[in-house]
């Protein structure tokens, strides 16, 4: 296990310790930092960090607000405008650029050099995805993740699926490869007929071989992982702008998934619009593609056992989007000190060890990783598919860091809502898309 994520983490620098200066109360008055995050399932692990940090500066108090995804990011933005933001927020590699454009955060190079704080102890350089390009640092980071198959072993079982198969699945957007197959074998119809049986009933199915949610810009749940295994890009590097949604490498992956839409082997889109929970958790679809930050959420739902497995090897390999959170200050916020040394605490080993050991996702630090694979072994729980993917060489990706994510994610998110719901066919609606994104940045 311990071998495992050392070749995960590759050299880091040595862990330096750091100091944290206790902050007493101005003029004799508490000091509340508000901090925001989204899922709801983390909540224990920082509350227990942040009565460590509250133990250690008695001066500043630390509140806690959890809204979820969609409302998180609508709260945020209209708070940001009407100056009622959070002190600190947990910030996302997708987002961070246009709060930065619209000078909404903090630049913590400046924090960052003042106490001196060693940068070089995270893992696989995620500290370099929160520096913009003019040398600015926006963030600090705390968790990674990549995306894995999770798949029903009440239903895989059922069907004569082995663990094995599902780990080492090939796929291709000509044929599907052998996802393709095993999709077809895990789709059964009212009268017990698979996928694979020339009786198959795509109008009567009872059980999908696939679902997955609906998708936008990133589709890191959805289309990426695929995508991406045919060697396709989103643009030509992590800070361009010039993306690809209409190579064909592209459109045959998202006619591939339409295909299987049509044909009833995987979940079709109005029965997903809440996203794929539902119909997963009632038992109707035996596959999902899903993040390790949701781990726990599959694992504890009581209602059958779940497995994961890695991503489907494609033309270029098996690949999976990586994907790291950090934690920024609002530029408006009354005590950005305060505000600091809670940022820097939650960037700390002693911080995301103590969040690694609620084993809810993988920290940015070595020690905490060990810590989350510790809880996660100690429950006999199998979360080798994620962290293969991210040792893998070239196994992992990141999305695009750019101006225009919100514009973006709101013209994809209408695009394949369109492609999925038969409005437009999927090659024009792309080339469309893409022209339209393209647009954004002249």
């Amino acid at each position: 296990m311990k071998k495992c994520v050392k070749v995960l983490a590759g050299a880091l620098a040595g862990l330096m310790a750091l100091s944290f200066v206790s902050c007493g109360k101005k003029g004799g008055k508490e000091v509340t930092i508000r901090y925001q995050l989204w899922d709801s399932a983390q909540l224990p692990a920082y509350q227990a960090a942040a009565d460590k940090f509250m133990e250690k500066n008695p001066g500043i108090k630390i509140s806690i607000v959890q809204l979820g995804w969609d409302d998180y990011w609508t709260g945020l933005q209209t708070e940001m405008i009407g100056g009622t933001a959070g002190d600190v927020f947990t910030d996302h590699l997708a987002k961070y650029m246009d709060f930065a454009s619209k000078n909404q955060l903090v630049d913590l190079t400046p924090y960052i050099k003042r106490d001196n704080v060693n940068t070089g102890i995270y893992m696989n350089d995620l500290e370099k995805l929160w520096q913009s390009q003019d040398g600015k640092t926006y963030g600090l980071p705390k968790d990674w993740d990549t995306i894995a198959i999770v798949y029903n072993k009440h239903l895989t079982d059922a069907a004569g699926v082995s663990h094995d198969e599902l780990n080492n699945l090939t796929w291709n957007p000509t044929d599907g490869g052998s996802f393709e197959k095993m999709i077809k074998r895990l789709s059964v119809d009212a009268n017990g007929n698979n996928g694979l049986s020339p009786k198959f009933d795509k109008k009567n199915v009872v059980q999908y071989g696939l679902v997955l949610s609906h998708s936008d810009d990133r589709g890191q749940a959805q289309f990426s992982g695929l995508a991406c295994s045919t060697g396709w890009t989103y643009t030509d590097g992590l800070y361009d702008a010039n993306y690809h949604y209409d190579d064909p490498r592209f459109v045959n992956t998202i006619k591939w998934m339409k295909k299987m839409q049509d044909e009833g082997f995987s979940a079709p889109y109005t029965e997903t619009s809440n996203g794929s929970a539902s119909i997963f958790n009632s038992e109707k679809a035996a596959l999902v593609f899903d993040g390790s930050w949701m781990i726990g959420a599959y694992k504890n739902n009581g209602a059958f056992d779940v497995g994961f497995a890695r991503l489907p090897e494609g033309p270029a390999g098996r690949k999976s989007m990586i994907n790291g959170l950090g934690d920024s200050i609002w530029v408006g916020s009354e005590h950005k000190e305060e505000a600091w040394l809670w940022v820097k605490y939650l960037a700390s080993q002693e911080a995301q060890d103590i969040i690694g050991s609620y084993g809810v996702v993988f920290p940015a630090i070595e020690s905490g990783v060990n810590n989350a694979l510790n809880k996660y072994s100690s429950k006999n729980w199998d979360v080798s598919a994620f962290t293969d993917e991210a040792k893998a060489p070239n196994g992992t990706f990141l999305y695009p860091i750019v101006d225009n994510s919100v514009m973006i994610g709101q013209i994809m998110t209408r695009t394949f809502d369109q492609i999925f719901l038969g409005q437009k066919d999927v090659e024009s609606a792309l080339k469309d898309s893409n022209k339209e994104i393209l647009n954004l940045f002249k």
